[in-house]
């Protein structure tokens, strides 16, 4: 096989690309299968955790009902974060609806650097594995073309094999960029509406505690799903 006979004669540099290569599609796979059945499980249990905590009667039947569903841990954060911190200290600071906003916000955003974890790497996969496919082929037809010309006598041949098998470490970073790319895009659209369902809870959350009733329609949403 062509890959085979590439890598048997390639030197350091071609290895080292093609291992490269070989661990940016392991861990950008890894990444995607578990990133999916992470927010697929999230999905649903966020659905499941509001449409609980509305049904409950008060603050800590809320809870107890929302730790039977959530298993990420997405929503109790939010709920536990309205039991606010003790006078005197300057987390107190501020009246109650200041105090709200600020915890709220604070474990908002703790709960949505959860869900980034990965993106970064599946955007580095598919932003630099062409580029480090591309370098295997340049340092692999350097070396075929370096070779052909001291064996003097210069063919189409000759050349065709050396370089066809130098191109597949292009073709190579290609089939790893391009998985990374699409899971990039399609787990960011449900990290989107996962964010949009929890950012909405914790408004209503922020009105229910401050004694006023959630916007119109938030709760029926809720039910909905």
């Amino acid at each position: 096989m062509g890959v085979v006979r590439f890598l048997a004669n390639g030197d350091l540099v071609s290895n080292l690309v093609a291992v490269v290569l070989l661990f940016m599609s392991v861990s950008s796979w890894v990444i995607i299968l578990w990133k999916s059945w992470v927010l697929r499980r999230a999905g649903a249990d966020v659905a499941r955790s509001t449409l609980a905590f509305w049904q409950s009667s008060d603050i800590e039947q809320a809870l107890t009902q929302t730790r039977a569903f959530d298993r990420e841990r997405l929503v109790l954060p939010l709920i536990e974060a309205t039991r606010l911190q003790a006078d005197g200290t300057l987390a107190s600071a501020g009246d109650r609806s200041q105090q709200l906003t600020r915890v709220l916000r604070q474990q908002l955003h703790a709960v949505l650097h959860k869900l980034q974890f990965g993106q970064v790497l599946l955007a580095t996969v598919g932003a630099t594995a062409p580029f480090v496919g591309l370098l295997g082929t340049v340092w692999g037809i350097y070396h075929a073309l370096l070779a052909i010309s001291q064996a003097g006598q210069i063919t189409i041949d000759k050349i065709a094999g050396p370089v066809g098998e130098a191109l597949i470490m292009t073709a190579a970073g290609l089939a790893v960029a391009i998985p990374a790319v699409l899971a990039y895009n399609v787990l960011g659209r449900q990290i989107g509406r996962i964010e949009a369902d929890l950012e909405g809870f914790a408004r209503d959350l922020r009105e229910l505690m401050l004694g006023q009733d959630p916007a119109p329609g938030a709760r029926a949403a809720v039910s909905d799903d």
